[in-house]
């Protein structure tokens, strides 16, 4: 079956060095901390939106529930601000730890930021950028229609990625809202219990959901030919 703001932390490159201005609401006064600046968006989105009506089956913990934007705190984390600033990224629209699956299957604890325009895997252990993708080189998302917390970011010109988080259903709203802000067209999100991903070089892998009870089993396996 296929479907076809929040707070954001915008970066002052001209500032001397990292900070924050919290702004309460559209018009009101802000305090300048050494030029990282934090606003808000036009309002707050929650699960209750036309992109998961009638298709997802949503986790009750998650209805209803305020965007907040930046988990982590980017503005404290010099590495972080430093790869923003070399990349010219003037806000942050969505920033966590999140669980990467690799190719061999195994789960590795990661930093993932959004931007404007694109995507960042972040090593937090080692202080490394090992993946820096534009939103214009993604095709589309992939999700169960179940409660799960797994998604496929595909890439065609590249190798497809999968992770899993609690804040789903946000970082599938943020990259929706990112598209329609930087490009003339939508972003395809596929709902479907089975789907396959890339998972680098000619290895493709299947992702399998099955309702059970007391929760989803999720199966990912290498895709035969």
């Amino acid at each position: 079956m296929e479907s076809r703001s929040r707070r954001r932390v915008l970066i002052d490159d001209n500032s001397p060095a990292t900070g924050v201005v919290d702004r309460r609401d559209a018009v009101g006064t802000a305090d300048d901390v050494q030029g990282l600046k934090f606003r808000p968006s036009d309002g707050n989105v929650t699960e209750d939106q036309e992109l998961f009506m009638g298709i997802k089956v949503r986790r009750k913990d998650s209805l209803h529930h305020d965007y907040k934007g930046d988990y982590i705190d980017v503005p404290s984390n010099q590495f972080l601000m430093k790869i923003l600033q070399k990349q010219g990224e003037e806000s942050v629209l969505f920033a966590d730890k999140v669980l990467k699956f690799t190719a061999s299957g195994k789960m590795k604890r990661r930093i993932l930021l959004i931007t404007e325009f694109a995507i960042y895997i972040i090593d937090p252990e080692t202080d490394t950028l090992k993946r820096r993708v534009a939103l214009a080189a993604v095709d589309k998302i992939c999700l169960s229609e179940l409660s799960d917390n797994f998604y496929a970011i595909v890439i065609p010109t590249e190798y497809d990625i999968l992770m899993a988080s609690t804040r789903k259903t946000e970082i599938v709203t943020v990259l929706v809202d990112a598209f329609k802000s930087s490009s003339d067209y939508e972003l395809e999100i596929v709902f479907s219990n089975r789907f396959v991903y890339s998972a680098g070089g000619e290895l493709i892998k299947e992702v399998q959901f099955e309702e059970v009870e007391g929760g989803v089993k999720t199966r990912i396996s290498r895709k035969e030919e």
